[in-house]
């Protein structure tokens, strides 16, 4: 589980718009809104380094913070950013605060283990459904990930969400039906000649 938790400082802002979104870029500093729990939005300006480092360390969308903002400490979720098409730069993030008892709903990265003892090891192919899956969670409890044990399995298994153990009070937003997440497959044209020839 996910509970490392960072500080980040920030300035209330009193404009918002084109013109003094510019002028916090300008200066070092990217714009960013923090909403959520029945209050009313906070705008706020965040140092672009500080941000720009999280976002490239991995697990940004599934990590709470706590943000000052003049003083009061305020825990959120980063739910969205927005990055310059061109150059890569941060222009924008969006934070929701969450409490002690907040349910969230996050995308969380899969993982495959025991690729070596599946049909894997011998030619076939993994192919993945889901890189991600959107789960329903405590926001003080996000699963860094979700982990897939591929032991056993042969050409033509697949594995869906009911296989895969997740942790006490995380469910899959998708309920209606135990989707796939990833199949064993032959590879194109390979294992069948194999086969033939054999």
């Amino acid at each position: 589980m996910s509970h490392a938790t960072y500080e980040l400082k920030a300035v209330a802002r009193e404009r918002v718009g084109k013109g003094s979104s510019r002028e916090l870029r300008r200066n070092g500093l990217i714009p960013a809104v923090i909403y959520g729990d029945k209050q009313a939005p906070i705008s706020i300006s965040i140092n672009t380094n500080e941000i720009t480092k999280r976002i490239h360390a991995g697990g940004f969308l599934t990590t709470v913070a706590v943000i000052d903002v003049n003083g009061e400490k305020i825990r959120v979720l980063p739910k969205d950013y927005q990055l310059d098409v061109v150059r890569d730069f941060t222009m924008h993030v969006d934070f929701l605060r969450v409490s002690a008892n907040s349910q969230v709903s996050v995308q969380v990265p899969v993982h495959f283990i025991n690729e070596e003892k599946s049909a894997i090891k011998t030619g076939a192919v993994l192919n993945i459904v889901r890189h991600e899956v959107e789960l329903h969670c405590p926001a003080s409890d996000i699963p860094e990930a979700i982990t897939v044990d591929l032991a056993g399995l042969k050409v033509g298994d697949s594995v869906h969400i009911s296989a895969v153990k997740l942790p006490k009070g995380v469910t899959p937003v998708i309920a209606d039906r135990d989707f796939t997440i990833a199949t064993i497959v032959a590879p194109a044209g390979g294992m069948e000649e194999e086969a033939a020839e054999a």
